[in-house]
């Protein structure tokens, strides 16, 4: 393939994506707000993923655009921060799609991100996309209005694809390093009930099943990017501190996680809300997870990253 193009891609999910594809792709677009060293066959376009300019050229032809933009969640909801979640998501997709459909040669794909937090707070019922149902709350509003921009763009020359991703585990970012330090120093007990149930993906499966949703010409609207199996956090828990050999871990009531998450700057709903998400839709199409199971998960990210 030609060019794969991310906006917001130089984070976590880009850069894994970056590592998954290689020489898959002859070049890689990167759309950054700041500037980024290129190497051989990835290049760094500055934007302000709010007006058209010189960026958009580098859309034309492209195998697949995929948008990762959207300000950070782990924060506190003071004002200030709910409107920039909210404007980073609306603006980047709204104008991605009107430089789309500009495009002489539209990319044949656009995948852009989502959230499963679209979904309401669920222990007695496994969400899918065709049954799934949609919650209340600030972070259901934001994912909400993110998609009905994204599902409003006409672009009749590229197939579009909602990605509502799942907490991603990775080796060395996002939330495994951080529960395998709480573990070790003896914090890796459940976390409020532990009841809450928690979906996530490996990261190499994340990059499967974007290449996968890339590949199926016949994907299009809302995928759950989840692996097969969520977990309630108890049990999550209990998993880290069997695999790190860690005897006991100390349980966190809601309101110690409210005075924690205070101080650190972020909100106890990353914690709490039981999300409990699937990719329905994926593998009833045939696609196979590596990693099923949050077991399988933490052994195999535990012997990478030792």
């Amino acid at each position: 393939m030609k060019k794969l193009v991310i906006a917001g891609g130089s984070g976590f999910l880009g850069d894994a994506l970056i590592n998954y594809f290689g020489k898959k792709f002859d070049e890689y677009i990167i759309l950054a707000r700041s500037p980024h060293k290129n190497s051989t066959n990835v290049k760094y376009v500055l934007w302000d993923a709010k007006t058209i300019s010189d960026w958009s050229q580098h859309l034309e032809d492209a195998d697949c655009v995929i948008n990762l933009c959207g300000k950070s969640v782990d924060c506190r909801y003071t004002a200030k921060n709910r409107a920039l979640i909210f404007s980073s998501r609306l603006d980047s997709t709204a104008i991605l799609g009107k430089a789309i459909a500009n495009c002489k040669k539209a990319p044949l794909v656009w995948m852009n991100a989502a959230s499963a937090t679209i979904y309401r707070y669920s222990e007695d019922k496994i969400m899918t996309e065709a049954d799934g149902e949609t919650g209340e709350g600030f972070s259901v509003e934001v994912c909400k209005a993110w998609e009905k921009v994204f599902n409003e763009v006409q672009t009749p020359n590229t197939r579009k694809i909602n990605m509502r991703i799942s907490m991603v585990m990775g080796k060395k970012a996002g939330v495994f390093p951080v529960l395998k330090k709480l573990t070790k120093r003896f914090l890796g007990g459940k976390m409020g009930s532990g009841q809450q149930y928690v979906s996530w993906i490996h990261e190499t499966d994340f990059c499967r099943l974007t290449e996968w949703l890339l590949n199926n010409k016949n994907a299009a609207g809302p995928y759950n990017i989840a692996a097969p199996n969520p977990i309630r956090n108890a049990d999550m828990m209990k998993l880290y501190r069997k695999e790190l050999g860690v005897p006991f871990g100390l349980p966190a009531a809601e309101w110690m996680l409210e005075f924690g998450a205070f101080f650190m700057g972020t909100e106890t709903e990353l914690i709490l809300k039981s999300r409990n998400v699937i990719s329905d839709r994926a593998m009833k199409e045939g696609f196979e997870f590596k990693y099923k199971t949050m077991e399988e998960c933490i052994k195999n990210l535990e012997t990478i990253s030792t």
